[in-house]
């Protein structure tokens, strides 16, 4: 199992200041995602980050939650939020591996008419940052540049329990706090590829900077490509507190 990362907002959204911090590169070993065929050729370097390098991993199975547990009031008011958002998802079984897990995990398939491709294993926090993101700010902006709604957002890793490469911080993918997007599909027929566009693709390097910037609303980091190799093919977006509010945008 293999990939991840990212996050931010667009008022704390500053170069310098991630790189004198030095915001740790979010990948490892494992990933919970399984990804459709990669349409990709060539020999890609094999690193941990690379989530279309995970065919012969093999996917976690996750359990329906049977018997409802005693839910703390913010997560059930979460779960509110979830279906005025149109999210569409499942509880499932609480998660714990060692250090990682999830104690109240959702499992996401579609937001409104918009397919998670595969489902993404997220805390309800996430999964709800997530949503309103793609409501308020994806689809309008496919619609702007494309003239055409979002039919699918094709992710690469979601939960997955591994840690930060090169230290020994829990990555918050372990959390269910971090969801790496790798394409936008929209029903007009274009997949867009988040590999950094080529110099006259404009429209398509209009819309990504729209989904990295508007991201930095939502999220406390955003990573993607141009930040560093790691991240050449995918958005990493996740929710991870740090201290004074700080949001890293790349």
């Amino acid at each position: 199992m293999t990939t991840g990362l990212a996050i931010t907002a667009v008022s704390a959204c500053t170069t310098g200041d991630v790189f004198s911090l030095q915001p740790a590169v979010d990948v490892g070993s494992q990933t919970s995602a399984m990804p459709e065929a990669p349409q990709y050729s060539g020999m890609q370097r094999l690193v941990p980050s690379d989530p279309y390098l995970t065919q012969a991993a093999y996917p976690r199975m996750d359990e329906p939650l049977s018997a409802p547990e005693q839910m703390p009031a913010g997560e059930i008011d979460c779960r509110n939020e979830l279906k005025r958002l149109g999210v569409v998802y499942q509880d499932i079984q609480p998660i714990h591996e060692g250090q990682c897990g999830i104690d109240f995990p959702v499992k996401v398939s579609a937001i409104g008419s918009v397919e998670m491709k595969p489902a993404a294993t997220l805390t309800c926090n996430m999964a709800a940052t997530f949503a309103a993101w793609t409501r308020n700010e994806l689809v309008p902006a496919a619609r702007w540049r494309y003239f055409s709604g979002v039919r699918a957002i094709h992710q690469g890793s979601s939960y997955s329990c591994r840690k930060i490469a090169g230290e020994g911080v829990l990555s918050e993918h372990g959390k269910g706090n971090a969801l790496d997007v790798m394409s936008i599909e929209l029903n007009n027929g274009n997949d867009i590829d988040v590999r950094k566009p080529g110099l006259f693709a404009f429209r398509t390097r209009g819309f990504l900077n729209n989904v990295r910037a508007d991201g930095c609303q939502y999220f406390n980091t955003v990573l993607g490509p141009g930040y560093n190799y790691d991240h050449r093919n995918h958005f990493h977006f996740d929710v991870k507190n740090r201290r004074n509010g700080y949001r890293a945008c790349r």
